[in-house]
């Protein structure tokens, strides 16, 4: 009981925090769902009115919620095997002892990740701009025509998603690159001595390795993913055509432009549900991978 007590003791504080600046704000966004939450109500409490899952219905029925779901699942499904394929393949590179100047790529390719990002956003429309834009430029000299990249509905979202991997990889090459340099050196050896070729070694010995770190760059990669917002807000305002209105970027929409603040907490726990099913789904099938 001695030993109980003094580990609640040193627990308490931190779930006290946890249940102030977590739970708390958690349960009353969702009471706040469950309600008619406008500018009215704002500004009298006596205008709020229960209205039950009325908000969650509204929101299935709007055809604006599907298609900022379909623009965030498409988003999600491109660009993070491509955030996971450029982290991997930076780590790689930087793991190799072939590599020189270690410390100064490392940074170099890290300040991405910890740049503002509207400031490199701005940066971003200028590049993909029509005529003046440098990505254009260097297509034209490739015999290429330009390309309308945020007004044509067709490439807004492969430009939003080249921007946000661009931004986001290095964190997760970070991670990898740790977890590359976890790999005991003994088991590349081993198998450079019996005659398996690099593409062999990768294969069963560095993919079985990072499964653990992979999973979890996934997860930490979905998770942030399904929360597009910036990009589309600060390079296309959700335009061409709605073509980069995302589910985050539709709540902030509902909320702050529309002021239905209920229905904008709504749209933020069915983008819970769903991140949290997609998550569960992942770490499913990781467990039923390792069992085979």
């Amino acid at each position: 009981m001695k030993r109980e007590r003094t580990a609640w003791t040193f627990v308490t504080p931190a779930l006290m925090v946890i249940g102030v600046f977590f739970a708390l704000p958690v349960l009353a966004a969702f009471a706040l769902s469950l309600t008619d939450f406008d500018l009215y109500a704002l500004a009298n409490l006596k205008n709020l009115r229960f209205v039950g899952f009325d908000n969650y219905r509204d929101v299935l029925a709007a055809p604006l919620f599907w298609k900022a779901l379909l623009n965030t699942l498409y988003f999600v499904a491109v660009g993070v095997p491509l955030s996971l394929a450029a982290s991997l393949g930076a780590a790689l590179l930087l793991n190799s002892p072939l590599a020189r100047f270690r410390g100064l790529f490392r940074t170099a390719l890290f300040a991405p990740v910890v740049t503002t990002v509207v400031a490199v956003a701005v940066i971003w429309r200028y590049l993909f701009h029509t005529r003046y834009g440098l990505i254009n430029y260097a297509l034209v000299h490739l015999g290429i025509a330009p390309i309308d990249w945020l007004g044509d509905p067709l490439w807004s979202m492969p430009a939003i998603i080249l921007f946000a991997v661009w931004k986001n990889f290095g964190y997760n090459m970070i991670i990898l690159l740790a977890g590359l340099q976890g790999i005991p050196p003994d088991l590349y050896e081993a198998a450079r001595i019996d005659g398996a070729s690099a593409w062999q070694r990768f294969r069963f010995i560095t993919l079985p390795s990072l499964r653990p770190v992979l999973l979890l760059v996934s997860v930490i990669t979905v998770a942030g993913y399904f929360q597009l917002f910036a990009e589309p807000y600060v390079m296309t305002r959700g335009d061409p055509l709605q073509s980069t209105v995302s589910v985050l970027y539709y709540m902030y929409e509902e909320g702050f432009k529309w002021w239905s603040l209920g229905r904008a907490s709504a749209i933020a726990f069915l983008l819970f549900a769903l991140t949290l099913a997609v998550t569960r789904v992942m770490l499913y099938l990781s467990r039923r991978g390792e069992r085979r």
